[in-house]
């Protein structure tokens, strides 16, 4: 099964705690391991107190939405790390929000995507590069 043979880190801080931005590239990873498209990681701290990184994703449809959803929840429960919530499970899969405190991580439809937009609203936050 290729599950057993994928698997990410996530570094914590002296406290013990995820790293925010080690938690938003090992998310990013898992997303492109499974075919997630137009992957991005937003640094939005400076813009809205709610938390310190987007991950955004497109997904091939509604059920690859689905899918990278319950892959994310997969891998970093591993690690035992879990979801505070995750919104839009029982619609029709077009959008998923995954909410990890520090890190949000929207997958979405292609044309979810494109009606939300965040990549504009938030175009002048910083993008983070994921190396491989």
């Amino acid at each position: 099964m290729e599950n057993t043979q994928f698997s990410v880190t996530v570094e914590k801080d002296e406290q013990g705690f995820e790293n925010s931005l080690s938690l938003a590239k090992a998310v990013y990873k898992v997303l492109d391991h499974k075919n997630g498209e137009d992957l991005a990681v937003m640094r939005v701290g400076d813009k809205i107190d709610l938390t310190d990184y987007f991950v955004l994703c497109t997904a091939q449809s509604n059920t690859h939405v689905k899918a990278l959803t319950d892959e994310v929840e997969y891998q970093l429960e591993k690690i035992e790390i879990k979801a505070d919530r995750v919104e839009g499970r029982g619609s029709d899969n077009s959008w998923m929000v995954m909410d990890y405190g520090r890190v949000i991580v929207h997958i979405f439809s292609r044309e979810m995507r494109e009606f939300y937009n965040l990549d504009k609203l938030y175009s002048d936050t910083e993008r983070i590069t994921v190396e491989d």
